[in-house]
């Protein structure tokens, strides 16, 4: 008798433990949902009353936050007079560019429908944030941030601060975007921006008061410490920041853990993210200064925000505002000083250094030339390697898995190192898009040929950013190159009459936008996709087309082809 019970007591064990193991195998990571309502109001960031893009009433827009690895889930009503899409700058999309959010990857979400993003933060952490990509709703505001926070079973090399605060920064225009739109189609440029904003807010009426108002947009407790999460949402300049009295530790950049390294003032150039931690350890009764003013402009516009000590407010802020850095070199170095915490993990238990970048063979190396603009029938275009790039009514992605890229783009119109002559030809404006083979090695070379300072980010992925350098890059210049312990980032700067240099393994298949930050720029054609493929389509590289995936252009009424196999 006692034989059978063990038997049986045996036969239930095996059950549970495979019913178990069968339940962990198609447990998925936890969900967050959003629903989000997109529509204009009038709101006066620089004190002139005009229209803002908000979402659920609110500019900035509603705050993700969410655990790496988390599903996010956002259903969004465009209740905008056009057409509409937001991308997610700096969230890689593994397997995944159908959620990109870019005219190239997606056909738009028209006035009065909706549409439901869902992605997922795959092995990622750090600070992000999200803006529309349609044509210069960015002018319009419609961005807000995204805050990836690292699981609880992996250590951070920090202790958690008594609270964490976005802070966007940005240069603004009191003009709408119509207007500066057609600016841009007139063939003029859109000039110079009319003030900065913080979170929304610019300084006017009375000295430099964050919306003309005494109330702080930040607090703080004495001898406590914050997490200051700084983007440079804006649409031309780079911005410096500072707090007046207080200095900054960064502890991450776009995702990576960085050495912690104190400054008094930081660079964000267009695009960029910079988290830093702050300790309230100035006297409690006073107020500060948080100041944000552009770098590199013929004149720095400056916008200030209020930090007050809880229980504070009795002596307002010193009108003595910290002085900005100056000049190009200040800028390079610090850049130079930003390193990769090696001991430090990230969105996985392993050190970030335990990934030796430096030790892997280049299999490719493709250089960028950024000029000034040119003249294409009598009106403004910028170009890469001599291509303008244009959107085609059906977005590249959709025209490439539905097998008729043929009859919508050309693939590899640009040569990887463009001679003089090759630079020196007409500019041509169409799609560009370039064919990466799945699983190479990249060495990037962005050229900057132009007088002003570049930013461009790369989507779908991060890479080490190695070296920034004054001049023209060769093949010697590699000895130059940190290989070592350079940020892991998606976003960066290339200086006037400078090169930058970035590695990556294009290990993610899609089609992806490397893309200027600068909105005047890329809505003229600074811009590329860079199409990865997967040799097997396999749905271990890439996901199906979504059931729900919007459709348009040629293949709006085409068959949906044969999906990818497991």
């Amino acid at each position: 008798m006692m034989g059978r019970v063990n038997s049986l007591l045996a036969i239930v064990l095996v059950v549970s433990t495979t019913s178990l193991l069968s339940d962990l195998a198609y447990c998925e990571d936890p969900y967050v949902y959003q629903t989000w309502d997109v529509k204009y109001a009038t709101l006066s960031p620089l004190g002139v009353p005009q229209q803002v893009i908000t979402i659920n009433g609110q500019f900035p827009g509603p705050k993700i936050n969410c655990t790496s690895n988390n599903n996010i889930v956002v259903n969004v009503f465009n209740n905008l007079d056009e057409p509409l899409l937001l991308t997610w700058n700096g969230v890689q999309q593994r397997k995944n560019s159908w959620q990109e959010g870019t005219l190239g990857t997606n056909c738009p979400i028209l006035p009065g429908t909706n549409y439901t993003y869902k992605f997922q933060v795959k092995d990622q952490i750090g600070s992000y944030y999200y803006y529309p990509t349609t044509p210069l709703h960015r002018a319009m505001g419609g961005y807000g941030p995204l805050a990836v926070h690292s699981r609880e079973l992996i250590p951070v090399p920090f202790d958690l601060p008594k609270d964490d605060y976005f802070v966007f920064v940005g240069d603004w225009y009191k003009k709408g975007h119509a207007s500066l739109r057609k600016l841009l189609d007139g063939g003029r440029s859109l000039g110079r921006p009319d003030g900065v904003i913080i979170n929304g807010k610019g300084s006017f009426g009375t000295g430099n008061k964050t919306g003309g108002e005494d109330s702080p947009m930040f607090t703080m407790i004495a001898k406590k410490t914050y997490r200051y999460r700084f983007c440079n949402v804006g649409m031309k300049d780079s911005v410096n920041v500072r707090i007046q009295g207080h200095t900054m530790k960064i502890v991450e950049i776009e995702g990576s853990h960085t050495v912690q390294n104190v400054y008094d003032s930081l660079d964000v150039h267009l695009g960029q993210c910079y988290s830093v931690l702050v300790t309230a350890d100035q006297k409690p009764e006073s107020d500060y200064y948080l100041v944000a003013s552009t770098r590199f402009s013929k004149k720095a516009l400056t916008s200030t925000a209020i930090i007050r000590y809880v229980g504070g407010g009795q002596v307002p802020p010193s009108p003595e505002l910290p002085p900005a850095p100056v000049g190009l070199p200040w800028s390079i170095n610090q850049f130079r000083s930003f390193r990769w915490n090696l001991t430090a993990s990230a969105a996985r238990p392993n050190p970030q250094g335990s990934y030796h970048y430096g030790k892997i063979d280049i299999t490719r190396t493709i250089k960028f030339v950024l000029k000034p603009f040119s003249k294409v029938g009598g009106k403004r275009r910028y170009s890469i390697n001599g291509v303008s790039h244009v959107d085609p009514e059906t977005p590249l992605k959709l025209a490439e898995y539905y097998g008729v890229a043929d009859k919508v783009f050309k693939y590899d119109m640009i040569k990887d190192q463009p001679s003089d002559s090759d630079l020196a030809a007409e500019v041509i404006v169409a799609p560009n898009v370039i064919n990466g083979t799945f699983r190479n090695f990249v060495e990037i070379i962005l050229e900057n040929h132009d007088k002003s300072v570049q930013t461009f980010h790369i989507s779908g992925y991060s890479f080490f950013a190695v070296a920034v350098e004054p001049g023209r890059w060769t093949e010697e210049k590699r000895k130059n190159y940190n290989l070592i312990d350079a940020i892991s980032k998606h976003t960066v700067q290339v200086y006037p009459n400078s090169w930058t240099a970035i590695m990556t393994t294009l290990d993610n298949a899609g089609m992806w936008n490397m893309r200027s930050m600068s909105l005047e720029r890329q809505y003229l054609g600074e811009q590329i996709y860079v199409s990865v493929l997967s040799p097997n389509r396999s749905l271990r590289d890439e996901y199906n087309l979504p059931d729900t995936q919007l459709l348009c252009g040629i293949v709006k009424d085409m068959p949906k082809p044969p999906p990818y196999s497991s």
